[in-house]
């Protein structure tokens, strides 16, 4: 195994880590700062995050049967999934897809399977898929939806063979669903093993570290009793639930963020030898077709442009390089940088 690595993006435009670019508006932030007088930071945080738990049922227009576990960001949803199970369990999700779902999985000891995307399109492989099922009797599944790194929407249809075919849990992790237009919070009453994981992270919130699980009040009362006590501190609470309640102006920047997305995805269009990926994301996948994805990541890195690189997990993202949709002009300085670095090759 190998750490997870987080990249020093010091002096850099920072595009590699999906985060939402803008800052809060002053009068909102002057808002915040008075509500966050009254937090009570010399007493344990709420131990079911009440208010916070009701914003988060608001503005995701939860169904009333459904239940909500909150994690300290989607990472701890994961590892609680995951401890729930029992040992020699099997865990399945495509590949490549969020790394943590393998790293958690491994190191508590579980059988972990990648099933390949198809990779002409990133599509799910489906017969692969219920192959697997059918011979691993998978405890668990993880689908991305979009999925990261690649960006694209997985077949929803193939999704609900997925879902009816499973012998155990299903979770969809829907981490970038504010810029995409599909959701399978609307499916949760149609299945028994069906969850729907969400974070606010890419919404524009990162720094509070909170995501969120969404299924049966069956299943989640049992996974609460893998959930730390006091796990979200009391300014995360405080502070995403006045967020939640005061969306209009993330709903304006995740907007901007989509337009933008479109910009950059034509920009990269129209660069011979680039290929880019069409995304539902807040970022891009895109191909090096005439350059090392090496030799372009680093001459972005000299010219102060950070993005992912992503090649060398090889297989079907080989020379791939992943870039965050940021301010316009940041996304202009990247196109500059990656023009001048492909005419350096």
């Amino acid at each position: 195994m190998s750490a997870y690595k987080v990249a020093d993006a010091k002096n850099l435009i920072k595009l590699d880590a999906m985060e939402n670019p803008y800052c809060w508006p002053e009068a909102i932030q002057q808002q915040w700062l008075e509500t966050l007088k009254n937090s009570a930071i010399n007493r344990y945080p709420d131990p079911e995050a009440r208010i916070l738990c009701d914003a988060l049922r608001n503005s995701n227009r939860l169904p009333e049967e459904s239940a909500l576990l909150l994690g300290n960001g989607s990472d701890e949803i994961i590892q609680i999934l995951l401890m729930a199970l029992p040992q020699n369990a099997s865990v399945i999700a495509p590949e490549p897809s969020f790394v943590m779902y393998k790293q958690i999985a491994q190191s508590l000891g579980l059988n972990y399977r990648g099933i390949p995307l198809l990779s002409d399109s990133f599509d799910l492989d489906l017969p692969a898929m219920l192959a697997n099922i059918n011979e691993l009797q998978p405890a668990l599944i993880f689908l991305a939806y979009p999925n990261n790194p690649t960006g694209n929407l997985f077949d929803a249809q193939a999704i609900k063979t997925i879902i009816a075919s499973a012998p155990g849990l299903v979770v969809i992790d829907e981490a970038y669903a504010p810029f995409a237009d599909s959701s399978f919070i609307d499916s949760l009453s149609d299945y028994n093993n069906l969850l729907v994981m969400r974070t606010v992270s890419k919404l524009g919130l990162a720094g509070l570290r909170l995501g969120y699980l969404i299924g049966p009040i069956a299943l989640l009362e049992q996974l609460h009793k893998l959930r730390l006590p006091y796990n979200i501190n009391c300014l995360t609470q405080v502070t995403a639930a006045f967020a939640l309640n005061n969306a209009d102006f993330l709903r304006q920047q995740t907007e901007n963020i989509r337009q933008e997305r479109s910009l950059v995805f034509n920009a990269l269009q129209a660069i011979a030898n680039i290929k880019p990926y069409s995304s539902s994301a807040n970022f891009i996948l895109f191909k090096t077709l005439g350059a090392s994805a090496d030799h372009v990541f680093n001459s972005l890195k000299q010219q102060g442009v950070l993005i992912k690189n992503l090649s060398r997990q090889g297989g079907v993202l080989e020379n791939c390089l992943r870039v965050t949709v940021g301010k316009p002009e940041e996304n202009q300085a990247f196109l500059k940088a990656l023009q001048a670095a492909l005419m350096l090759n």
